[in-house]
């Protein structure tokens, strides 16, 4: 190598850790920058608890606030559990046991009067079965404990919105019956499952479908105040069955009871950003990211939302993500190897204008 030839290779060496390192200074000033949204709360008592974790090609940033404790500590993820749930059903495709096209009503006998026998196990994951979102009588069920069996004979027999596959309408039923097919065909608890096929190979150890292992006094408490209405609404006589209580913790609703750390949320979302076979096909990962309600004025993947809208500002189309009503969101873009799981105390009604979507765009728009 001639002189010349080595001081170029060097220079051009001492160029690139100059970049990397300027890329790493500018990541760590949009980091805290954000993290300082989430402190101002925190410090305001407005938010309880709360854990940024945040992934940028090799690089990460993880912080807890307030009450957390830890990095670490698990969170009631809410809605997030439905991208969960829709991967245990695609583990089942994977093996043959199931496909898309299946009509529900093939694993869930009793699901075939009217139009129910047109319901596909695509439908229920997408939100275009026709199913409501809770049912009428949710509140009375959780009131007196009921189990999820009481829950899947309500959505077996409760009236459909619309003709399965017409219109998109969110439904967290849908994802309760695909649950339910789960369990029907395996003969296994989901939690089970889950831990075996899905948190098991991902490395995702503080996760669980109900408790499953957790102490309840280890997890994040909700600011139950802020209550959605199928969650109580904060209201004192919803105390037995809220977000908090050891009736709802215990349940494992398929829609909405994982509790999970923010790393483990980010190890699940990266598995179908980098898939690599351990949970599911490369194929089929990639599958579930993709637009499957084309033409119905949402976009949505086999259990997940998709960007750009809900997520970050600069969010790109091909970004994945989900939010849960217990004042979650965690999304990724592909394009520039970024994952975001925003955990908080507060519920999104609240905490969504004043956190989850400040946070995003301030991380998004890197």
């Amino acid at each position: 190598m001639n002189r010349r030839h080595s001081l170029t290779v060097m220079f051009a060496g001492i160029g690139a850790g100059l970049f990397r390192d300027a890329f790493a200074a500018s990541n760590r000033d949009t980091m805290q920058a954000a993290a300082q949204l989430i402190q101002k709360h925190v410090d305001a008592g407005t938010i309880e608890s709360a854990v940024l974790h945040v992934r940028r090609g090799t690089e990460k940033f993880e912080r807890a606030f307030g009450k957390a404790g830890a990095a670490d500590a698990p969170f009631l993820l809410g809605s997030i559990t439905k991208t969960m749930t829709a991967a245990a059903a695609m583990v089942l495709a994977d093996r043959g046991e199931l496909r898309l096209s299946d009509p529900a009503m093939k694993f869930i006998p009793e699901f075939s009067e009217g139009a129910r026998k047109d319901v596909t196990i695509a439908h229920l994951l997408t939100h275009t079965s026709g199913l409501p979102d809770q049912l009428e009588e949710n509140n009375a069920l959780r009131s007196r404990h009921a189990p999820l069996a009481d829950f899947v004979r309500g959505a077996v027999r409760t009236p459909l919105l619309f003709a399965p596959g017409t219109k998109y309408h969110y439904q967290s039923m849908g994802i309760l019956l695909s649950a339910e097919i789960v369990e029907r065909i395996t003969k296994a608890p989901l939690p089970d499952f889950l831990a075996a096929q899905i948190f098991k190979p991902l490395g995702m150890k503080r996760s669980a479908l109900g408790l499953d292992g957790f102490k309840r006094e280890e997890l994040v408490r909700v600011q139950t105040e802020h209550a959605a209405p199928e969650a109580g609404a904060g209201a004192a006589n919803a105390k037995e069955w809220d977000w908090n209580s050891p009736y709802w913790r215990g349940l494992g609703a398929p829609w909405g009871g994982a509790h999970c750390s923010a790393e483990d949320v980010a190890a699940f979302l990266r598995s179908f950003m980098h898939p690599d076979g351990k949970a599911l096909r490369e194929e089929t990962a990639r599958l579930m990211i993709r637009n499957h309600t084309e033409g119905l004025g949402a976009r949505r993947g086999i259990g997940f939302a998709l960007g750009p809208d809900g997520f970050g500002k600069g969010c790109s189309v091909h970004s994945f993500g989900h939010s849960g009503s217990t004042g979650m969101l965690a999304w990724a873009v592909p394009e520039s190897e970024t994952i975001c799981v925003i955990l908080t105390s507060l519920p999104s009604s609240v905490s969504g204008p004043l956190v989850l979507h400040p946070v995003s765009d301030v991380i998004a728009a890197k």
